[in-house]
This record gives C-alpha cells, structure tokens and sequence, in this order.
C-alpha cells in the first residue's frame, strides 16, 4: 500500500490557484516558499495559465488554445466522418425532410451553413420551403411570431398563463421554448427519500501502518455575502493527516465530490486498496460515485445512519477550519472564499500546522518523509 509513484503531482486547481496569487501580485519566490512548489515550475505554470491579449480585445491561455486545437481537430474529424457516412444515404433523404432539419435548427446555426453540411443550396433549401409549409405552419409560424413580441413586450414578466389570455396558445408558446423570467422563489424540502445503510468497512479505526491506505471524505457549508451558502468537500489522507484533495463550488452536488477525490488521485496516484470513507449522503451514494470509486481500485466504506463519529476525523478538520479560519471572517463572495481557502489548506493547514497524532509534525512533512523513504 502506497503510491504508484513519488514524484510531486498537482492537480490543476492548484496550479491555477497559484498562478491567480502570482497575478495578484505575491512572488514566484514567496509563492515557491509557502506551498513547496519550485520557482521554474511556478513559472512553466504562468506561462501555461496566464491569459493572452487577442487582437479583439478578449484574452485566452496558452492551454486554452491548446484545448481548442485539440478540439477542432476533433470536429473535423466527426465532420469528415459524417460526411462520408451521409454520402451513402443522400439520396434516400428527401428535401422535404433536410428543410425540416434546417428550420428545426435555424436559431442555432445559420442556415447556409446547415445547407453547406447537409448537402443543398441555399436557393434550393429555400424554393423547397415554399412548396412544404403547409396553411396550419404558416399560421402556428406567424402565431409563435406574435407569441415573441409580446413575451418582449412585457419584459419578459408574462408566463404561459397571461400570454394564454392574450392569444390562446400555451401550446405554441411551450413548442418556442419561452418562458416567464418570473420563477417561484426556491425553497429547500428534506429529503423523503429512505436512506439505505451500506457496508461500513472502516468501523472507526481510524489507525493505519503506511500512507494511502485509509481516505475520509465529507462535505461542509461556507457562507458568503454576495452568493450566499458556498460548499467545500475535503479528502483527507488518515495516516498523514493531510488535505490530499478538495473542491468548492456554490451547489452540492455529486459533481463536487466527484472533483475533490479526483483531485486527490491525481495528487497521491495510489495502489489499489485504498479505504475510502463517507456518510451515506447523496452525493456519495451516487451511482457516478460509486463507478468513479471502483476504476480507482478502491473500497467505499460508509457510516452508519446518524452517527457522525464513524467519520470524526474529517468532520474534526472541517471544525478545525470553521474555528481558525471562517468564523472569524466575511466572505465577500465565491472567488475570495476560494482564495481564502486554498491559502488556509495549502499554506497553513497542511504545511505548517503541526498535529500531536503524528509526532507534532505538519502533513506535508510527514509526506515528504515516507516519499524519501519508499524512493530510497
């Protein structure tokens, strides 16, 4: 049980969280000294992440127009493919049909280029078009028509109701796809759903022999000013003691989790084995969980139904950050909580608070010992 490798993985939050303090103005020095990372790879990150003034005015990264490259090479591809493919059946599609298509999707895309695809003129595209609209299209196309100018006119403010009222044609206006801006205010329900106990491997032993061989993971909420509840899900190494992996995002969803233990693979890269271990919320109960789980080679162990102490040692840490950091601050908003936070976990938590469990050392430097060790 350990790692597959010892060499130092960052996952990509990281490296754009130090390239955003860097752009904020702290040194590639100061940055190096707090959060470990040599001064060359700090650089190579900024040069990788650091955004690219375009002749338009917008701005794009290096690893953007790599991405984007990478993309187009890709749709080229699919486009050749169909191409060659919609060859072979041309024929057997009739004009009647590609108009259909066409007018289908005319808000998406412009319609010499559907034509272009789809293998007509545009003349021919439109000299069809005559032919096939029927007295019933006209009139449900100058209805709908009508149905936009006064969704327009009443700012928006007129649901399918008051525009029923106005013109009798709900169903029209739900075959558009508009809809009033004007939406019930949310309010949160418990959920209903029975929670099923599953198999609960770690039973609080909380003890291991070697790093990698035991993950906690849980979910906290954090409180801004401007975007209200924000939440933070952390992964936490039990025989380290560190945060191998977090995420934060302004909805808890299974998407969050999913990102913090990828963030702590790609950190760790361990051996199969792995104990990783949740509350039965529904995030972690997913069934994206539970197959993002299984192609890492690990073992989901869950806690029992209302007993937050078989999983004390995350939800200790996420007490520990809500006394030294958050309750003594406001968050403006998302960004600077982020901000915030990866400072607290990265550069304090981690690296320089010391923890009576393992030998008044910081995770990190407990780490760094057994990497040696194993590399040695």
């Amino acid at each position: 049980m350990g790692n597959k490798n010892t060499g130092k993985k960052y996952n990509e939050d990281f490296k754009k969280m130090i390239v955003d303090l860097y752009n904020s103005g702290s040194s590639a020095k100061d940055l190096s000294s707090e959060y470990g990372v040599s001064e060359v790879t700090i650089y190579s990150w900024i040069k990788k992440f650091s955004p690219i003034q375009t002749e338009d005015g917008d701005t794009v990264t290096a690893d953007e127009i790599a991405k984007m490259k990478k993309q187009m090479l890709k749709l080229q591809e699919e486009n050749d493919i169909f191409k060659k493919g919609y060859g072979h059946i041309r024929e057997e599609v009739t004009l009647a049909e590609i108009t259909t298509v066409i007018d289908a999707h005319k808000d998406d895309h412009s319609v010499k280029q559907m034509c272009d695809v789809l293998g007509v003129s545009k003349s021919t595209y439109y000299q069809t078009k005559k032919h096939v609209e029927s007295n019933r299209d006209r009139e449900n196309r100058e209805i709908t028509e009508r149905i936009k100018e006064i969704h327009v006119e009443s700012k928006q403010r007129y649901g399918a109701h008051k525009i029923y009222e106005s013109l009798k044609v709900q169903r029209l206006m739900k075959k558009a796809g508009i809809r009033s801006i004007i939406v019930k205010k949310f309010r949160p329900t418990p959920s209903k759903e029975t929670v099923i106990e599953r198999d609960n491997i770690l039973k609080q032993d909380f003890n291991t022999t070697n790093i990698n061989q035991k993950w906690v993971g849980d979910i906290t909420y954090i409180n801004t000013l401007r975007d209200g509840w924000c939440y933070l899900a952390s992964v936490m190494n039990l025989h380290t003691k560190k945060i191998i992996g977090y995420a934060f995002s302004r909805s808890m969803t299974t998407e969050l989790v999913l990102k913090a233990l990828d963030n702590a693979y790609i950190t760790q890269q361990p051996n199969d084995g792995v104990v990783f271990h949740s509350d039965l919320g529904s995030q972690y109960t997913s069934e994206d969980f539970r197959q993002r789980i299984q192609s890492y080679g690990m073992d989901h162990s869950f806690s029992r139904k209302g007993c937050p102490y078989d999983n004390a040692c995350i939800e200790s840490f996420h007490a520990i950050l809500k006394k030294e950091e958050v309750n003594h601050v406001r968050y403006l908003d998302f960004n600077s909580a982020n901000i915030e936070l990866f400072k607290y976990i990265e550069g304090w938590y981690n690296r320089k608070r010391i923890h009576g469990s393992i030998a008044y050392k910081t995770p990190q430097e407990l780490e760094n010992e057994l990497n040696v060790h194993v590399a040695a």
